[in-house]
């Protein structure tokens, strides 16, 4: 039997259902689940953990049966052997950071218990801080502890429950970029909860999208984000530029699109003549600088700048060309070329950023 996660479990509850079905391989990789809030996306985590109980379907590891509604069988949290991380690191205040990490490491002996303790101390950087109290630990600190605390026990695969969340930004952006290389060697499946876009693309290989408890796209992590199967999902991936079109025919390998006056190119795929859905990223969109005519892209739109606003780094500019398109620039170009609202503004963007989608 191949080696698997395989989950189909409905959970109900007032007014919506959860339904989720999914076959993960078992290999070292990261899994993202990925939604808005009230998606599902904690209640699947909590009953693969064991911490709560679909009321159909069934659940099984490598061949072992952890839940099966039409066997009555049930096997509980602390017997599957998984590891459950949440943005509550809930580490005992009482205790020191090695006595945290060996809190609850059943089976091993004193002196194994010991060198437990000492590899996962190596393993985090955690030498400094073996003797500190919890209250004494900046978050991220608190964080490391726990992590290191919930993988000395060794499980067979890792939850991650909006593992940096309760983070403040800085912190946040530091541990998003060790995070896969402190998990790495303990060779093992992890499954991440998040709705956060970049945590996504930093950390996971493959991608399930989750909307109102059902999937709406599974697939590898760049797929999802660059080609969307419906708007809906669109939506939930940060597609920024979602709007209709008409695909009036195809040539030479391009599509051909009618969307508020405007004409698009695209890259030609499955679709036959008729409506469509046009998908754009805010990031594929260049703002072209008056008077620029050299570029590759095969799309040039003009239009009226509808709306200016800054996002941390960089500044969201929006132009009517027909239709909004948001696009993403720096503060620098932001000046340079003198954008403000009514402003007239010139666009490109390559057939190959230009996504279609089915018309629903």
């Amino acid at each position: 039997m191949a080696e698997e996660l395989l989950i189909d479990i409905h959970k109900n509850f007032p007014g919506r259902q959860i339904a989720f079905r999914a076959r993960l391989p078992l290999a070292q990789g990261w899994t993202v689940l990925f939604g808005p809030s009230g998606s599902g996306k904690t209640t699947i985590l909590r009953c693969i953990a064991g911490l709560e109980r679909p009321d159909e379907g069934a659940l099984s590891f490598a061949g072992e049966t952890w839940f099966d509604s039409a066997r009555s069988l049930f096997i509980p949290p602390q017997k599957r052997r998984i590891g459950y991380f949440t943005q509550d690191v809930a580490l005992f205040p009482h205790l020191n950071v090695a006595d945290n990490i060996a809190y609850h490491l059943p089976g091993l002996s004193a002196e194994e218990k010991r060198q437990r303790v000492a590899e996962m101390i190596h393993m985090f950087n955690l030498g400094s801080l073996e003797k500190r109290k919890a209250p004494g630990l900046s978050g991220g600190e608190k964080q490391r502890v726990a992590l290191a605390r919930t993988l000395a026990r060794r499980p067979r695969l890792l939850l991650l429950d909006e593992p940096l969340s309760a983070l403040d930004q800085p912190t946040r952006i530091s541990l998003r970029k060790e995070l896969r290389d402190l998990i790495a060697p303990f060779n093992i499946p992890v499954i991440i909860v998040t709705h956060d876009r970049t945590e996504s693309l930093t950390l996971g290989d493959r991608m399930i999208v989750l909307d109102e408890g059902r999937v709406l796209q599974d697939g590898p992590l760049t797929e999802v984000f660059s080609k969307p199967r419906g708007r809906r999902t669109a939506e939930i991936v940060g597609m920024e530029n979602v709007f209709p079109g008409t695909l009036t025919g195809t040539m030479d390998g391009l599509a051909h699109i009618e969307a508020g006056g405007q004409l698009l190119s695209a890259v030609a795929g499955q679709y036959e003549p008729g409506p469509v859905m046009v998908g754009i990223r805010a990031e594929d969109i260049t703002l072209l600088a008056g008077g620029a005519s050299e570029t590759s892209a095969r799309n040039r739109l003009r239009g009226r700048i509808a709306s200016v606003s800054h996002e941390e780094s960089l500044v969201r500019v929006t132009v009517d060309c027909g239709f909004l398109l948001d696009a993403l620039i720096t503060r620098n170009a932001l000046e340079a070329m003198n954008l403000a609202p009514g402003g007239s503004a010139e666009l490109s963007v390559k057939a190959t950023a230009i996504h279609l989608f089915p018309h629903r």
